[in-house]
């Protein structure tokens, strides 16, 4: 499709959707944030909607600063899946007590673990790094020093939301059929905490008093409150990393107790809600995706629809005018109030018929119809991303 400039702002704003389509709210905060001294442009995903901060589904390149509100609280929030040995013909016709199972073993919504986990304990988990990586948690922000007993305890669980965890089979070509494992979650509660305390720094720094949005405070190059964020930014891109792949390690171990014959391909992973430093046109740029994957040419990305919809294995194209990137997902249409609004469980129950999942109306705004059309989102990028496989769930695990 490629992408149309988004008019009146100071910095390059390129849409992969039609601008007009954009709710005015998002619009909005797309000018806001183009007219910052500090950006050096904006990629605007198909999947765009209006956000806290930023707009979910945009892409910020900027100079020497960063927003940690444009971040947000679930800072590396991603994906994670692998590809297994099985078939839909191993499977059997009722999945309850596969669902049941994951949930037994992986902690959702707001539970969490009795004691941390031992990576050592866990078979597949990857083994570097550990004592490294928890002997910095004393060095984070002093504010969150008495959290470290709940972040470890949080490691390995899912959260809810939009977050889950999902058998798949793949739709078409040489493996139709074939089962996949896929998983979204972040930096859980430690994540929260830590972006709200920074954000909170930003905000009362003298060089944002007069900004269009209070929300787009930021972090300048070269000062202790940009060092600051910065580390405790690392960290909690790392404990979201590490929580989803101590998550699939467990579903693939209880995959393994149902099916003892299962092999893995190597996972794949992706944040898309993180920062990264980056150079384009030989300019040096931190890069926000909010809201969108990075897609690198080659790269391997997850870019899922809703509960009922499906999800797409893609690999990157390597598009600079949209700093290598890709949506992150369908997009929310609406939001959860209006959903709930809307929709009912009768309707939750129709449209993720076939799935093994929660039905209720603890789930109704999550419902596929509260969403953009996946197949839509995916058509707007097909100069941003090419698609290596098309999966349907059969069964979700939501929080």
């Amino acid at each position: 499709m490629g992408f149309t400039p988004l008019a009146g702002t100071r910095a390059p704003v390129r849409v992969w959707t039609d601008p007009y389509a954009i709710e005015p709210q998002a619009a909005k905060q797309l000018r806001n944030i183009g007219a910052l001294p500090w950006v050096q442009g904006v990629a605007v995903m198909p999947d765009v909607h209006f956000g806290k901060g930023a707009t979910v589904g945009s892409v910020i390149a900027m100079r020497q600063a960063v927003s940690p509100a444009a971040v947000g609280v679930d800072i590396g929030c991603g994906m994670s899946a692998v590809r297994t040995s099985l078939t839909a013909a191993d499977l059997p016709d009722d999945l309850a007590g596969l669902r049941s199972a994951i949930e037994a073993t992986i902690p959702v919504g707001f539970n969490q673990r009795q004691e941390a986990v031992n990576p050592r304990r866990i078979r597949g988990l990857e083994q570097g790094g550990w004592d490294d990586f928890w002997s910095r948690f004393a060095g984070l922000d002093r504010r969150v020093a008495q959290l470290e007993t709940r972040a470890q305890r949080q490691l390995g669980t899912l959260g809810g939301g939009n977050h889950f965890i999902e058998v798949c089979l793949e739709q078409g070509g040489d493996d139709e059929g074939r089962v996949w494992l896929m998983l979204h979650s972040g930096s859980r509660n430690i994540g929260k905490e830590l972006a709200e305390r920074h954000i909170g720094v930003a905000r009362r720094l003298p060089h944002n008093v007069d900004l269009p949005d209070r929300d787009l405070a930021v972090f300048l190059a070269g000062t202790p409150e940009m060092d600051a964020y910065r580390r405790d930014l690392w960290w909690a891109q790392e404990y979201a990393r590490r929580n989803r792949a101590v998550m699939l390690a467990l579903l693939c171990g209880v995959v393994r107790e149902h099916f003892p014959h299962v092999g893995y391909d190597e996972p794949i992973s992706c944040h898309h809600n993180y920062v990264s430093e980056e150079s384009y046109d030989g300019v040096e740029v931190l890069v926000t995706r909010k809201g969108a994957i990075r897609a690198g040419r080659g790269d391997l990305g997850i870019i899922p629809g809703s509960m009922g919809t499906g999800s797409y294995i893609v690999r990157g194209r390597g598009n600079p005018a949209a700093y290598c990137s890709a949506s992150h997902g369908a997009g929310r249409r609406m939001s959860r109030a209006q959903a709930k609004r809307t929709f009912s469980t009768d309707d939750l129950a129709a449209q993720t018929a076939g799935v093994e999942c929660r039905k209720d109306v603890g789930v109704v705004d999550e419902i596929p119809g509260a969403y953009k059309d996946i197949t839509e989102v995916m058509a707007q990028q097909e100069d941003l991303v090419e698609v290596v496989a098309h999966l349907k769930q059969v069964v979700c695990v939501k929080g």
